[in-house]
């Protein structure tokens, strides 16, 4: 429909990517351009565009999309990297910083970015660092409206992706949920389908500004979905 919203997903292959495809299934509002690296699945229904580019040729992609909002789902772990720093930063820092920007070169004007609980650019864990330091970049390219999505344990379908500390955390995460109380709410175990729904309400938020979503206010923005 000539009249819905293009949002242009990177990361569409990952888990909160795959989960924003599906739940775009069937919406008037928005139509998904997914920007990737190689064949997408997608599910029953979907009607949306995937642009296969490699990643030094997302610039181009992205200028093609024409979607006035981006959402950000990449993001790789400390295993696949190879337990190598700088291959970490080059998807999790470089590569998300490149299409952030490339995304507001080519008019976006909203931009959507997965991060996560506990981001802090001091921090002394690494992984957290690394995602504070790329939230204080991005506020700085200028977007009209950048949210910020920190959720905690993500919990969903990852095949043979997650490690058995993961696992074994995701099946905890009930009782472990429960027991996170007051300001260590954010950082409970959310569903990566809950995660997307969030997306969708913010990209439907019309006032400029830059908002930090963790694991409340994630779940508020999907109440409010459901009632719109």
């Amino acid at each position: 429909m000539s009249d819905q919203t293009r949002i242009a997903l990177v990361g569409a292959t990952g888990l909160i990517g795959t989960a924003l495809i599906k739940k775009a299934v069937g919406r008037t509002d928005f139509r998904i351009v997914a920007i990737a690296r190689r064949e997408v699945d997608l599910p029953p229904g979907a009607r949306m565009e995937v642009l296969l580019a490699p990643p030094e040729g997302w610039g181009e992609a992205l200028a093609a999309a024409n979607a006035p909002i981006f959402a950000c789902a990449l993001g790789t772990t400390w295993s696949k990297s190879g337990e190598d720093e700088d291959a970490f930063r080059a998807v999790d820092e470089k590569l998300v910083l490149a299409s952030a920007r490339a995304a507001k070169e080519a008019g976006a004007r909203h931009a959507i970015i997965i991060s996560s609980v506990g981001a802090d650019p001091m921090s002394k864990n690494f992984y957290l660092r690394v995602k504070g330091e790329v939230e204080r970049a991005i506020y700085k390219i200028g977007f009209k409206r950048l949210d910020i999505v920190r959720p905690g344990l993500l919990r969903g379908p990852r095949g043979g992706d997650r490690r058995v500390l993961e696992r074994l955390g995701i099946l905890a995460s009930p009782l472990v949920n429960l027991a996170m109380q007051g300001d260590k709410r954010k950082y409970r175990a959310i569903d990566a389908d809950t995660v997307a729904e969030a997306m969708l309400f913010f990209a439907g938020e019309k006032a400029g500004g830059k908002f930090i979503h963790e694991n409340d206010a994630i779940h508020r923005a999907v109440s409010k979905l459901d009632r719109l």
